[in-house]
């Protein structure tokens, strides 16, 4: 059974404004968490930051791009995608 992943507003705005390559990036992310869950250990940086949230680096270096999900209900699979964009301003 697939993951159901959404993403917020906020996220969606946010996305406009990425990069090709980034949003590339986070594509591929989200294909994954839909079909594998959302434990990504093969992507770079990946970290669970506590009580069901995660999060890693679509690109390393100046500026650094990362994502951050969270797990809405693990018996239904819903992951929502909380923040897209540079590690300066990410919600750890």
């Amino acid at each position: 059974m697939t993951w159901v992943v959404t993403s917020n507003k906020k996220v969606k705005k946010q996305v406009t404004k990425l990069p090709r390559r980034i949003k590339a990036a986070l594509y591929v992310l989200v294909a994954e968490i839909k079909d594998l869950g959302p434990v990504r250990g093969n992507w770079s940086n990946y970290s669970p930051l506590g009580k069901g949230r995660h999060h890693c680096h679509l690109k390393k270096g100046q500026p650094t791009y990362v994502a951050v999900w969270e797990v809405i209900d693990k018996e239904i699979r819903i992951v929502e995608v909380q923040y897209v964009g540079t590690h300066e301003k990410a919600p750890y």
